[in-house]
């Protein structure tokens, strides 16, 4: 009788994972929102390009790098996102996805302000 009891607790300790169609509709879900992150990010690096233009002045090497982070950034964080959740069940592949994207939006809004902050002073 204790053999069959230990069958039974090894075999209730099995580890459910994620179907895959299920794993990939959270990710394209989560992904569309990293993507308008990003197409925002590409959208200021653009519209002030060209507004420097217009100046007839140049952004910085500072100025550069500060926006390419804002285009960027939503796309590095998805992918780190996306591999530490990839073989998790589906309530933790959403939440790293949406720690992720908390992440990706307070890094834009540090971004945006400290854009105006240099243009202010």
């Amino acid at each position: 009788m204790s053999t069959d009891k230990t069958l039974d607790s090894t075999s209730s300790t099995r580890v459910r994972r994620t179907p895959a169609w299920l794993s990939a509709t959270i990710a394209i879900v989560f992904g569309l929102f990293y993507a308008y992150s990003a197409w925002s990010g590409l959208g200021n690096l653009l519209g002030l390009n060209n507004a420097a233009q217009l100046l007839d002045t140049s952004l910085s090497g500072f100025g550069w790098g500060l926006l390419l982070t804002g285009v960027l950034a939503p796309v590095v964080v998805f992918g780190i996102a996306f591999w530490l959740g990839r073989r998790r069940e589906a309530g933790p592949q959403a939440l790293m996805l949406l720690a992720g994207l908390c992440l990706v939006s307070a890094l834009s809004l540090d971004i945006f302000v400290f854009g105006l902050g240099s243009l202010i002073v």
